[in-house]
């Protein structure tokens, strides 16, 4: 049993955005070596997200106006008391905890295994300044 661990770092200018990871996975894997095992990619910030779904603009933008919906940005104290304290991104934390902050994918043969049309996603709600995303593979 072995394991490989790779930091990616991420500056997504739009305050909420999603970036398809799979190459950079795709790459960690293949520096590994592992062909069995589990493939582990998780946010290291509490306001982003790693989610797997299909890579279809019509299908972000309706994610982008659903979790709007549910978590409405505004920067004052008022909607959420978390933005008391200083900050204003009360609705990114419940953005992230939505979308959840990891996904843990397969690997066969040295490959992802995915589902048709499945796609590793970085989620971010709270942009503009760099993010890390660990990806953690362990197996043989």
């Amino acid at each position: 049993m072995k394991s490989y661990t790779e930091r990616l770092t991420f500056n997504v200018p739009k305050r909420m955005d999603f970036v398809n990871i799979t190459a950079q996975v795709e790459e960690a894997l293949a520096k590994s070596g592992i062909c069995e095992g589990l493939a582990l990619i998780n946010a290291m910030h509490i306001t982003a997200s790693v989610f797997i779904n299909d890579d279809e603009p019509g299908l972000h933008e309706d994610y982008k106006k659903w979790l709007e919906k549910l978590a409405p940005f505004d920067p004052s104290p008022k909607t959420y008391r978390h933005n008391r304290t200083g900050e204003d991104n009360g609705d990114a934390h419940h953005k992230r905890q939505i979308m959840g902050r990891e996904v843990v994918v397969a690997v066969t043969e040295g490959r992802l295994d995915f589902g048709p049309w499945e796609q590793i996603f970085y989620g971010e709600f709270d942009g503009r300044r760099p993010k890390r995303v660990m990806v953690k593979i362990i197996g043989e």
